[in-house]
């Protein structure tokens, strides 16, 4: 079993790639399913077939499912969410905008990815593929589980019983609706799922993510914040694809420029994500839609390899906290301590090793430190990061 999400800013292509992805691998053989999780489905057009939200079979040993978010909310947070309009009615709120409002913001995202638990579970398949929503705060949201674990052993049993023991004393003196074992007994089994999601999608045998970007500064940029925490909460990148490179025999002085354009940040890119491997996708001679299409654009990316292959094994960025610091710790091999050069700038730190030269986009745990010590373990350089009022010299 192999779970590839595939994620990255809105416009970049990553629902062509996933689409692509979903059918070489079908041709290779496997069992699979491409699931879109994003609430603006695309999925249906790259195949330019009919998706509903249920799996559907749009190829040989292929099935394709949009998510139905109001169906997922449903089914994880039907419960909770109608003891949250109950409450919000009770203080007045107008029932519509109490029901829109009980909708806490990422709740629909993680109900939608919540259903790979449910597709694993099945066995059904060989492969999941999943088209993100266009943004890096899907994946940030997949942090959750850590807070949820730590609420459901300290808080939610205080909760619980409090709830149990003051219930009836509040019922007798207002109408206030009490949460009742129903609605914890549905929390407690969220948090459980998302704690199952989250090992799952850690567990770096099956999961990988995928960063699809454009040669593009912000584009870059925005990858580069989704690769930085992907690494601080856990999951295995193993590939970056830059889709969309304006091939060398397209002449024109307009493309000329664009050309030009794209090879500068191309090496940002390399320079960006070392030592993940890179693969640069041409720009599709035609609109990527239908069957043909897609296969053309999987043999553009992977040429005859198998997609379902790790790519890149471990993490070339681990955050930790060590004592009262925190370290980051990256993967050099072949270079000493006096080779490196590091200069800082807001958020952004670049290590520079000769001609090569890596920006790292810092977490805000990190953007207000400054780097107090570095030292080599072996291949890897471990930056151990101050607390914000140890002043360093």
């Amino acid at each position: 079993m192999r779970i590839l999400l595939y994620t990255g800013k809105g416009g970049v292509g990553k629902t062509s790639v996933a689409a692509a992805t979903a059918l070489r691998c079908a041709d290779l053989g496997y069992r699979t399913i491409v699931v879109s999780t994003d609430a603006a489905h695309s999925l249906a057009d790259s195949f330019d077939v009919s998706i509903g939200n249920e799996p559907i079979e749009i190829a040989p040993r292929l099935k394709g499912q949009e998510i139905d978010v109001l169906h997922q909310m449903q089914k994880y947070w039907g419960t909770v969410q109608e003891w949250m309009v109950t409450v919000l009615s009770w203080r007045g709120l107008d029932e519509l905008i109490a029901d829109e409002a009980s909708v806490l913001p990422g709740m629909d995202e993680l109900a939608s990815l919540l259903q790979i638990v449910f597709l694993h579970d099945s066995n059904e398949y060989d492969t999941i593929i999943v088209d993100c929503a266009p943004t890096g705060e899907t994946l940030r949201l997949l942090s959750l589980p850590e807070v949820a674990e730590w609420y459901l052993t300290r808080i939610f049993p205080i909760q619980r019983q409090v709830a149990k023991v003051a219930g009836p004393l509040i019922r007798s003196i207002t109408d206030l609706p009490v949460p009742d074992d129903q609605v914890f007994e549905t929390i407690k089994g969220l948090i459980l799922q998302l704690d199952r999601m989250h090992k799952l999608l850690t567990d770096q045998k099956k999961s990988s993510v995928r960063l699809v970007l454009n040669p593009e500064k912000m584009v870059i940029k925005e990858a580069q914040r989704t690769y930085t925490y992907l690494n601080l909460y856990g999951y295995s990148t193993d590939l970056v694809i830059s889709n969309r490179i304006i091939p060398t025999s397209v002449g024109d002085q307009y493309f000329n420029a664009w050309k030009g354009s794209q090879a500068r940040y191309g090496h940002l890119v390399e320079d960006a994500f070392a030592p993940l491997p890179i693969f640069k996708v041409p720009l599709m001679d035609d609109e990527v839609v239908g069957a043909a299409m897609l296969r053309k654009m999987a043999t553009a990316i992977y040429g005859d390899q198998d997609p379902t292959q790790i790519f890149y094994a471990g993490q070339s960025e681990v955050i930790a906290k060590r004592d009262d610091a925190y370290t980051l710790e990256l993967r050099l091999p072949f270079i000493s301590k006096d080779d490196v050069n590091m200069t800082r700038s807001g958020d952004e730190l670049a290590i520079s090793i000769g001609n090569f030269r890596r920006n790292i986009i810092l977490p805000r745990v990190l953007a207000g430190r400054d780097v107090q010590k570095a030292k080599f373990d072996g291949d890897h350089l471990i930056l151990t990061f101050a607390n914000p009022e140890v002043k360093t010299s």
